[in-house]
């Protein structure tokens, strides 16, 4: 990691953000409602992947760095950090005088507690813990600094320290309430306290005047949890929520959006990929020539085009543009059924043999996309049953469990916007998203490029990885979509993040 070279304007970063601080206004009153399609059951950082999660805990939480809609790193709870021992040791420098919401110290104590938490047993129930495993131990030098020393080189480290389970986490009241309440009644640092949670309806919050940053604009915020995306829309056109977020809002209703004069859409390229990964394991899928007939048997270019707007782009690994890894030579297979058909025979299945896709029940987007690749399957002798299941059900026990039927939606955030995160997950022998498929070669190729710091080096792997997916047809890749958010204009200052991790601190309400 190159971070001396990355952050040499660190200084200027941080005198601008005391700048920010000394300036930031009390905040106004003024309430703002925004509605996410999923409650991520559970608000502590290491339990959870899901973007719902981040963007609602990205304004109750802190990390040592933050990446805002910009995709740069800038100071958060650390002001500064350096590299020591050649890269084996990074010294973050922590911010003073920073408060929980509880009233508790923010300190190098509470960073070496989060940290020991994340990579010790209680990680290891959730799915973060893999992504820090560089991470060898904490040391406390004083109150305001803190090592941590790492037992492998990760070049995207800094990036993951800016989300997810490196959000700082407050010692004492974990340790005194337990962990099964943290899950529902979370404290942090961040911009926003959590005054109440109720399961599968919302989470509401008032701004903590205290933040190290200055308070927020708004005095409440409040996130609804609604799954049926005409539901969302509805609540929208009637005043009562004004922000939907990705992905809620099918293509389809885009021009109901536009054409209310209190309403708009906004949109920004984003992380987000939309694939059908296959069973590699049992059934007609476990052959390749099936797998890469299934692909060639959809014609994507047109479902694009007729069923999302155009507001997509296909993609041929499981990764959009803006991704460090993405080969722009890579292209997606190309639409040609007859040559499904050969592939088919070649394997031995003939007409009339049956899938089941598994999907998001609240996809309704993604649900028209596979209804058509239904119908393309159909016409090469596929009949593809679908089976839509509740999102947790689907991603917590479904898909880890190795429950799917031959194919099964993957919808894929890649928040770091470097490959690495995703297909590490994806592909790694053991990994969560992984039920199937046990590859030496992939696990090699995976492994080697994370001990690599020279970033053109290792964009030659990534972007090998990439063509070795995509030979072996791991997946169909579908298409990376724009982050598609409806607003109310009453909303002011509001910026979209590609990631949908919304931090709302200069956001005002008319």
């Amino acid at each position: 990691m190159k971070l001396k070279a990355i952050f040499s304007n660190l200084a200027l970063a941080t005198a601008l953000s005391a700048v920010a601080l000394s300036a930031a206004p009390a905040f106004a009153a003024g309430k703002m409602t925004v509605s996410s399609p999923q409650d991520p059951g559970s608000w502590d950082p290491i339990d959870t992947f899901l973007v719902n999660w981040a963007s609602v805990a990205t304004n109750i939480y802190d990390g040592l760095v933050y990446r805002g809609p910009d995709l740069k790193i800038v100071p958060a709870l650390a002001t500064s950090w350096e590299e020591l021992d050649e890269g084996k040791r990074i010294r973050f420098h922590l911010r003073e005088n920073v408060k929980f919401h509880n009233g508790e110290d923010f300190n190098a104590e509470a960073v070496k507690f989060t940290f020991e938490r994340l990579l010790g047993e209680e990680g290891g129930k959730g799915p973060q813990r893999s992504n820090y495993v560089a991470i060898d131990k904490v040391e406390v030098i004083d109150d305001k600094t803190v090592d941590l020393h790492l037992k492998d080189t990760d070049p995207v480290l800094m990036i993951k320290l800016a989300g997810y389970g490196a959000m700082i986490v407050p010692p004492k009241y974990i340790q005194e309430k337990g962990d099964d309440f943290f899950n529902a009644n979370p404290v942090g640092t961040g911009p926003f306290k959590v005054t109440s949670y109720k399961p599968k309806v919302g989470i509401q919050m008032e701004a903590f005047a205290d933040h190290w940053g200055g308070a927020p604009k708004l005095s409440e915020l409040e996130y609804r949890f609604i799954s049926e995306p005409a539901t969302a829309v509805a609540e929208l056109q009637a005043g009562r929520v004004d922000l939907v977020i990705p992905p809620t809002i099918p293509i389809s209703m885009i021009p109901t959006i536009q054409s209310d004069p209190k309403l708009e859409i906004v949109t920004t390229a984003g992380p987000t990929v939309h694939s059908l990964r296959f069973n590699t394991r049992d059934g007609i899928t476990a052959d390749p020539r099936v797998r890469k007939a299934l692909i060639l048997g959809v014609d994507r270019d047109t479902i694009i085009q007729s069923i999302l707007g155009g507001q997509a782009e296909a993609i041929g690994s499981l990764q959009g543009a803006l991704s460090f890894g993405y080969d722009p030579e890579l292209k997606p297979l190309p639409y040609d059924p007859e040559a499904a058909k050969k592939l088919l025979a070649e394997a031995g299945v003939k007409p009339g043999a049956t899938v089941q896709i598994d999907i998001r029940g609240n996809d309704a987007t993604l649900n028209e996309v596979v209804q058509a690749i239904s119908s393309y399957l159909q016409m090469i002798g596929i009949t593809a049953t679908i089976k839509p299941y509740e999102t947790n059900v689907l991603l917590n026990d479904i898909i880890p469990q190795g429950k799917t039927g031959a194919m099964f939606q993957q919808s894929w955030g890649g928040w770091t916007f470097d490959y690495d995160n995703t297909a590490y997950s994806m592909y790694h022998t053991g990994e969560k998203w992984n039920p199937y498929d046990d590859d030496p070669k992939m696990n090699e190729m995976l492994e080697s490029q994370r001990a690599i710091t020279d970033r053109a080096k290792r964009e030659v792997i990534l972007k090998d990885i990439a063509k070795y997916a995509a030979e072996r047809a791991l997946e169909m890749p579908l298409y990376n979509q724009k982050a598609i958010y409806g607003i109310n204009k009453r909303v002011k200052d509001f910026v979209p993040a590609p990631d949908s991790r919304l931090r709302l601190t200069e956001v005002s309400v008319d």
